[in-house]
């Protein structure tokens, strides 16, 4: 691998509120000769279209340093860049931030002697519909969820497969998630955990009003499209869609959402020699 020469740093502020990691993590980069760009505050995603312009084609890899909501943020921001990624945790214990504040520098050393792999992850393209018109075109790497905004009502909506009838559902919502997702909403609904690297969807209700609460895994090229009804003699409930639990939009009855596997890829650099299936082991133990 290329020696390192520049690294963008995007910060959570408030897990990092005097920036000391930050500062920390610059010093040590540079005194071996890499440069670093540090973004600790909110950046719209035609800011980062900006920057990305700008460094993007110099920069070796994004340092993400907050959680696993942090990491989320950054790869929807920058995916079209195509630049990996790594986590440093400062938050509670994740699944994708890779890096703990207490080994940041032999991570660091392992960062600037290349020894690290990188894995490619799928995304999810989701765009939201009203009366035929866009109202949102997003890309998530963990999910794409409808969930009730407001009282506790349940919502009322069908799902679509490749255009065909799946099943209609009262529930307290419906997770569509990467396989990336499967550990996040998607595992605390019940959903099944999956190899992060695989290339499917997970069709997963939230608490839905039946005897059978089965998630349903689709091929990567299938196409979902969620349809919001209202139930006649029912107070409308009111309900988002929601891309990594960050971006959301206000649905109501005759809206689609249709998701399909994302054109853009995340690539996380993974420093751990070990297996998605050891992580799973220790994690289950916890």
């Amino acid at each position: 691998m290329e020696t390192m020469k520049h690294v963008i740093i995007i910060t959570n502020k408030p897990k990092d509120p005097q920036l000391l990691v930050t500062r920390e993590i610059c010093t040590y980069l540079e005194e071996v000769g890499v440069t670093c760009s540090v973004y600790a505050d909110e950046i719209s995603a035609g800011k980062w279209q900006e920057i990305l312009h700008t460094e993007g084609k110099q920069t070796d890899m994004i340092l993400v340093l907050g959680g696993d909501g942090t990491l989320l943020r950054a790869a929807k921001d920058t995916a079209q860049a195509k630049i990996p990624v790594i986590g440093v945790n400062l938050g509670t214990l994740g699944y994708l931030a890779e890096v703990e504040r207490t080994n940041l520098k032999p991570a660091l050393d392992q960062l600037l002697a290349g020894d690290y792999t990188i894995e490619e992850r799928m995304m999810l393209k989701g765009q939201v519909f009203r009366n035929g018109k866009i109202l949102e075109d997003c890309c998530a790497l963990n999910d794409v969820a409808i969930v009730r905004n407001g009282r506790l009502q349940m919502l009322y909506f069908q799902i679509f497969v490749n255009g065909k009838f799946l099943k209609e559902y009262f529930a307290d919502g419906m997770i569509v998630a990467t396989p990336t997702g499967s550990t996040g909403y998607n595992m605390s609904a019940g959903g099944p955990i999956v190899e992060p690297a695989a290339n499917l969807l997970l069709l997963t209700p939230v608490c839905p009003h039946t005897l059978q609460n089965r998630s349903v895994i689709l091929k990567a090229e299938d196409e979902i499209l969620i349809r919001v009804r209202k139930r006649e003699g029912y107070e409308q409930a009111n309900m988002d869609v929601t891309f990594d639990g960050g971006t959301s939009v206000g649905l109501e009855p005759g809206d689609e959402v249709r998701i399909v596997k994302s054109d853009l890829i995340t690539s996380i650099i993974k420093l751990s020699e070990a297996s998605f299936l050891d992580v799973l082991q220790r994690k289950l133990r916890e």
